[in-house]
């Protein structure tokens, strides 16, 4: 067996990078449906959808990222953007992985090369947001070097979350990485 070695921002095999466009949209909006083992069945689904409009790919191409395998598939995304209100703020809205790509290095290359455009643009620090439930992506963001901030409350696993954070019932963890 042969041990791979990850250089940070690198992708694996022969998958190729470059920037979104909006007719990438419906590809994004199956693998928001099913890249996520049914997490929060058809209402978290419907609500992951939600959360990566068209407009991302159309107002933020530049500073979000798109994977694909040899035959044009899906492979990953990263949407994120420069703070408009915040000059020392980037923003990670949104990173998926297909199923059968994590743990590969993909996900952490798309954080490392989005973490290139931010301090390139002279920002020092990146934030982002999950759902209390996405135990996976609490871990892996933990991982990658973000700092949780206190929240509200504090879960029954230490996990400080911000109630109502997109409104009613819509409880979020938030997290900062300082670059």
């Amino acid at each position: 067996m042969t041990e791979r070695t990850h250089v940070p921002g690198q992708l694996p095999g022969d998958l190729t990078l470059r920037h979104p466009a909006p007719a990438d949209h419906a590809r994004l909006q199956v693998a928001l449906v099913g890249w996520w083992d049914g997490l929060g069945g058809e209402a978290g689904a419907l609500q992951r959808r939600l959360l990566v409009p068209r407009l991302f790919l159309q107002h933020f191409a530049d500073t979000s990222l798109l994977v694909e395998r040899p035959d044009r598939t899906l492979h990953a995304f990263l949407i994120g953007f420069l703070s408009q209100s915040d000059p020392a703020t980037a923003y990670i809205h949104f990173v998926g992985v297909c199923p059968e790509g994590r743990g590969d290095g993909v996900g952490s290359a798309l954080y490392e090369r989005f973490f290139a455009v931010a301090r390139a643009a002279g920002r020092s620090q990146v934030r982002c947001i999950t759902s209390p439930d996405n135990r996976n992506s609490v871990a892996y963001h933990r991982r990658m070097g973000f700092r949780l901030e206190p929240g509200d409350r504090t879960d029954a696993e230490g996990v400080p979350v911000h109630e109502d954070y997109d409104g009613p019932g819509l409880d979020r963890v938030s997290f900062v990485r300082e670059l």
